[in-house]
């Protein structure tokens, strides 16, 4: 199998230095506030979630001059419980699993913001992959949650009922999973448009060498997987 290399106009890393959060902060508030502006307007300081070493943060960055274009903040179940566990209980399957859950979305507006929103749903599963995550839970309220449906995220509660979600303002959102193993085999996401960009390119501008928060002794490599996961 050839795989293609692509370069982007932007860059992804997580954010490591005080500099680094604020950054994120500010395109999230920005971000936030043109949909949950009561929301945004808590959200011009880090949280305890972006200080306490209990998720990571991706930032995306313009080459052409080092602003924040979006950003993503991902926990896992490794030291805590995700944040949406605070407001659900999540079923049986998920128990004794390696979660991570994507919150703090945020990108700028536009073509190139919906193009950042890509890349970091790219680099939200090479991070999962290559930290040996199970499964995937995102909530996302409508008309987002659509946005995830068409990337094959599933409902994790019969039937997709909004909850309100303590960690963002109480809104209502669906509860959805994605599960990481089956992501580059499964014959849907073989289909789907983006998995070329997904499972057969190199991004060499998505460098995701930071502090990883979830360290463990690497699993086999299931039967079936004989594509090579690339960022």
């Amino acid at each position: 199998m050839s795989i293609k290399i692509e370069h982007l106009p932007f860059t992804i890393r997580i954010a490591e230095t005080e500099e680094d959060i604020l950054k994120a902060i500010e395109v999230r508030q920005s971000a936030y506030g043109r949909h949950l502006p009561e929301l945004a307007a808590r959200m011009g300081a880090p949280d305890q979630a972006d200080l306490d070493g209990s998720a990571v943060i991706l930032l995306a960055e313009s080459k052409l001059d080092g602003s924040a274009l979006g950003t993503m903040r991902i926990h896992t179940n490794e030291l805590k419980a995700l944040p949406v566990e605070g407001s659900v209980s999540l079923p049986a399957q998920y128990r004794g699993c390696r979660l991570a859950e994507a919150t703090r979305l945020g990108v700028e507006h536009g073509r190139v913001g919906s193009a950042v929103k890509t890349y970091l749903f790219k680099s939200l599963y090479v991070y999962c992959a290559t930290n040996d995550v199970d499964w995937i839970v995102i909530t996302a309220r409508p008309p987002l949650d659509r946005m995830y449906q068409a990337i094959l995220y599933k409902d994790v509660f019969e039937g997709g009922p909004y909850i309100p979600m303590a960690h963002v303002g109480n809104v209502p959102h669906r509860v959805m999973s994605y599960h990481v193993e089956d992501a580059p085999i499964s014959p849907e996401a073989k289909a789907h448009p983006l998995y070329d960009t997904f499972f057969r390119t190199l991004h060499p501008d998505i460098n995701l060498t930071g502090r990883p928060n979830v360290v463990r002794e690497p699993r086999p490599v299931p039967y079936g997987r004989t594509e090579p996961l690339h960022a």
